[in-house]
């Protein structure tokens, strides 16, 4: 729970202006809106990076007014939008040795843990390799699993999806679908509005320091000025279902993905084929 936060920076900027938020366990949301929107602010308050100006936020029913940034990293894991800015070790095998060592494991549990993470991530023949050598995809990777080698219940992303292909975007879905059947709270920052609408149930919005919109994500994505005021564009399935609209189709409002999309206009050509042959 997070309760009248405020987060103002040195040089002045207010970046948060009287927060409240309630995520529960298990839930997946989104948070959405322009850059400078204060969403990254938010985000660091939750494990501790920064620490509120004013108000309170509650972690499994504890204020982590006092609690160390070590201690949050236990509870909170934070998936930076660029990976380099938290990988540091010479090789990848260190990065994950390193990011256990809070938890004062043998030496052989921890190196068991580290095989473990290393194959989950399918990054065990990279593992004598230098962080900085790797690929984008691989990096956004290592970046997870050093997060997820602690196991936190509580998972943040800063633009999982940027710069990620097709591939890289199906893994990561696999990868909270399976969080999530262990109870896992996932927070996700996105401008990715195809993502979000298709993925993501809950969506918060938010505008020059304020939540402007917290709700159902296809019923939040689908409002024009909520969208333009949050500096975002309409998922396309809801621009095809409003030209279409204009141009007097009928049931346009079930078009919600692009596979929606695609089974509506075949069923419609389908139909008009057999008109034709009809007459």
């Amino acid at each position: 729970m997070i309760k009248d936060v405020v987060y103002t920076y040195p040089n002045g900027t207010t970046a948060l202006k009287e927060i409240n938020l309630n995520i529960y366990q298990g839930e997946l949301v989104g948070i959405m809106g322009k850059n400078g929107a204060g969403k990254t602010t938010l985000i660091r308050t939750l494990n501790g990076l920064i620490r509120p100006t004013q108000g309170n936020i509650y972690i499994n029913n504890n204020n982590i007014k006092n609690t160390t940034i070590a201690s949050l990293s236990k509870e909170v894991g934070l998936i930076f939008q660029n990976a380099s800015h938290q990988l540091f070790a010479n090789t990848l095998e260190d990065e994950i040795k390193f990011s256990l060592k809070s938890f004062n494991l043998s030496k052989e549990e921890s190196q068991k843990k580290t095989n473990e993470i290393l194959h989950q991530f399918n990054l065990e023949k990279y593992k004598n390799r230098s962080p900085l050598n790797l690929s984008g995809g691989e990096s956004k990777k290592l970046a997870i699993a050093s997060i997820f080698c602690r196991d936190p219940d509580i998972l943040i992303f800063d633009e999982p999806t940027l710069g990620q292909d097709a591939k890289e975007i199906d893994f990561f879905l696999r990868l909270i679908k399976k969080e999530r059947e262990y109870n896992k709270t996932i927070i996700i920052i996105t401008h990715n509005v195809e993502f979000a609408f298709e993925y993501i149930p809950r969506t918060i919005l938010m505008a020059e320091g304020k939540i402007i919109a917290d709700g159902p994500t296809q019923k939040v994505l689908k409002n024009k000025k909520l969208v333009e005021d949050s500096s975002l564009v309409l998922p396309q399935s809801q621009q095809l279902s409003l030209a279409l609209e204009s141009e007097g189709f009928q049931n346009t409002d079930t078009l919600l993905s692009k596979s929606d999309a695609t089974l509506y206009l075949m069923q419609f050509f389908k139909n008009a084929i057999r008109r034709n042959q009809g007459e």
